[in-house]
This record gives structure tokens, C-alpha cells and sequence, in this order.
């Protein structure tokens, strides 16, 4: 005899409680197992691939494992050092930007300089926030954020853990499947496929779109002479999985970085607006349409409140889960409208959905 429908509400609602306090209490241990199955269920379709054309499991996750090693290696010795001395340089910077800007309003806008008016009393409270604040926020934030022993742990822990469950993805997959309510296993499975293609098209595709950005501006502002161009080719690709807020913000700080270097030379500044206006063509017409696609169902207002709640619940890790979880809930939204309009309390009692559907025609 099946569990009656509030006894399995009751279960898994208390199932989901209790799993939502654990990962709140224990959100910082849990990050390298999140990060490892992150990159796991990235490159599961690489394993895949690589099986299909004749390796084993354990051959195909050897390769990647190396592949991703020499990755790092590389970027470890050739960009990491010049992405930190970069974005030390800028905060350095941050002082003598403000007083430019200060200098640049006295003189075209002198009104605003004297000393009872709001905006005069504002940029000095910038100013000195900046000299005062600057270097301190940036020594808190490497102590705080990256410490030796969490970037040590992380660095060991998150890549076995991928390692390990990229070696048992799909043996995982299956002892999971086993595990499901036998009444409920093909709605279940249904709904985890629809989630999958979702995650698959969202996570791995926006990931690659952010990849390739991130190199393209990196590289390109670079080129044009933009001396902390590899810090804002870094922010604007990470930030480009919201939909215009990478843009939006790498735009701005390219322009305004831009604006201050070569304040006179308009071609210069110019040529950087170029470099953010030939990746936005390129990743709206090509790169998104190619490898994300238009039917994700991810709206960017419910990604941004996503990544607002998770953030603010469990932190870095919440924010890691925000966008799988977001996806989920878009996926049993849509299931359970579905579901409500196909139902007698949509169409009440009169009329059933195949007399509604007639009654129309």
C-alpha cells in the first residue's frame, strides 16, 4: 500500500529542513565538495565523449585530470602573478583616480567645488575613504577570503574530490535511480532530465561563454595598452553569467580605467569602448545563441534573487548552489503549473480539460 500524499509531504519536508540547516551550519567545510562537484558535472560530458570514442572511464578521467593540471600550472605561472600584481596596482591607484576625478570636475565644473556643497564634501569623504581604507580592505580581504590554509585545502581537496566523482559519475547516477520511490520513479526521472538539460545548457554553456569572454576582453584590452586590462577581462567574464550585469560593470570599469590612463587620447578610449562592444555582438549573436541557447528558462531577475538569497544564507558556497537550485525550482515551477492547469481546480467541475479544449475550438 503506497505512503498516503501528507505522510511524503511531511517526510520530505522535513528531509529538505533538516538538510538546509546542515549545509548552514556546515557551508565553509563543504566548499571543496561543492567546488569538486561543480567541476565534476562540468566535465562528466568530456568523460562521456571521450568514452564513446574508445576509452575506459578510468583512461578518459586520467586524461582530463592531466589536461587539467598542466591548465593550471600554466595559468598559475603565467597569470595569476600578473592578475595579483594588477589588481594591487589598481588599488593603489584608487587615491590618485579620485583626485583626478576632483581636479576634472573643478575645472569644468567649479560650482561643485565650494566647500558648503554636497558634492564637494562627498569626493573629500571619497578621497580620504580611499587613501585611509585602500590598502587595509585589500590585506582583509586576502587574509579573510584566500588564507593559506583554506587556499591550500581547497586546492587539495576540491580537485581529488572531482576526480573521484568524475570517475563514478554515471555509477552514482544509477545507485540514485535505485533509491527512488518506485510510484514516483518516471516523474522523478523526468523532472531530474529536464533539470539536467537546464544545469547543461545554463552552467556548462554560460561557463564556456565566460571562458572565452574573459580571455577575448583580458587579452584585447591588453593589446590596446589598458594597464589593468587582465583584472577587468577577469571581472567582466566572471560576471557574465548575468545576463547584462557583465557588460554592464566590465564596461564601466574598462571605460572608466580608460578615461583616466589616456584622458585626451579619445582614439584610445575609443578603441576600448571597441573591445566591449565586438564581445557583446559577438556573444549575443554567436557565442550565446551556440552554446547556451534560448530556451534555458533561467529569467535574470530570478538568477540575481537566487544569488541574493543563497548569498546571503549561506555565503560563497550558497551563492556556488544558487544557479542549480534556481534551475530546479524553475523546472518544478513549470511542472507544477502544468500540473495545476491540467487539473479540476483549474477548470472546476463544469468542465473537463477536453471539453474546454473543444469548447474553444
Amino acid at each position: 500500500m503506497a505512503l498516503p500524499a501528507k505522510k511524503q509531504f511531511q517526510f520530505w519536508g522535513i528531509f529538505i529542513v533538516v538538510f538546509a540547516l546542515m549545509f548552514w551550519a556546515l557551508g565553509h567545510v563543504l566548499l571543496p565538495f561543492v567546488l569538486g562537484g561543480a567541476i565534476a558535472y562540468f566535465l562528466d560530458p568530456v568523460a562521456d565523449r571521450l568514452e564513446r570514442s574508445g576509452f575506459s572511464r578510468v583512461a578518459a578521467t586520467a586524461l582530463i585530470t592531466l589536461l587539467g593540471v598542466l591548465v593550471f600550472a600554466v595559468m598559475v605561472l603565467a597569470v595569476v602573478p600578473t592578475l595579483i600584481q594588477q589588481t594591487i596596482a589598481l588599488v593603489e591607484t584608487l587615491p590618485q583616480f579620485s583626485a583626478q576625478v576632483r581636479a576634472f570636475v573643478a575645472s569644468n565644473f567649479p560650482s561643485l567645488q565650494q566647500p558648503d556643497s554636497i558634492m564637494h564634501q562627498t569626493l573629500q569623504q571619497i578621497s580620504g575613504l580611499l587613501k585611509e581604507r585602500g590598502g587595509e580592505f585589500l590585506q582583509t580581504a586576502l587574509s579573510s577570503a584566500a588564507s593559506l590554509l583554506n587556499v591550500i585545502t581547497l586546492l587539495v581537496i576540491a580537485p581529488v574530490v572531482a576526480f573521484y566523482l568524475l570517475l563514478d559519475w554515471d555509477r552514482m547516477v544509477a545507485e540514485v535511480d535505485k533509491l527512488l520511490p518506485r510510484d514516483h520513479a518516471p516523474i522523478v526521472r523526468r523532472l531530474a532530465s529536464d533539470i539536467d538539460k537546464t544545469l547543461a545548457s545554463f552552467v556548462r554553456g554560460m561557463g564556456t561563454v565566460c571562458l572565452i569572454l574573459g580571455t577575448y576582453y583580458a587579452v584585447a584590452l591588453m593589446v590596446v595598452g589598458l594597464q589593468f586590462g587582465l583584472v577587468v577581462g577577469f571581472i567582466a567574464g566572471l560576471v557574465t553569467f548575468i545576463p547584462y550585469l557583465g557588460a554592464l560593470i566590465g564596461g564601466a570599469l574598462a571605460i572608466g580605467l580608460a578615461l583616466f590612463q589616456f584622458w585626451g587620447d579619445w582614439l584610445q578610449v575609443g578603441l576600448v569602448g571597441i573591445v566591449f562592444a565586438i564581445g557583446q555582438m559577438v556573444e549575443g549573436n554567436i557565442l550565446t545563441p551556440k552554446l547556451v541557447g534560448k530556451s534555458v528558462g533561467l529569467h535574470p531577475v530570478w538568477l540575481l534573487l537566487a544569488l541574493s538569497v543563497f548569498g546571503a544564507l549561506f555565503g560563497f558556497v550558497g551563492m556556488l548552489i544558487a544557479v542549480p537550485v534556481a534551475a530546479a525550482i524553475g523546472v518544478l515551477a513549470r511542472f507544477a503549473t502544468g500540473q495545476y492547469m491540467s487539473s479540476k481546480m483549474y477548470y472546476g467541475h463544469s468542465a473537463s480539460p477536453n471539453e474546454s479544449a473543444q469548447d474553444a475550438e
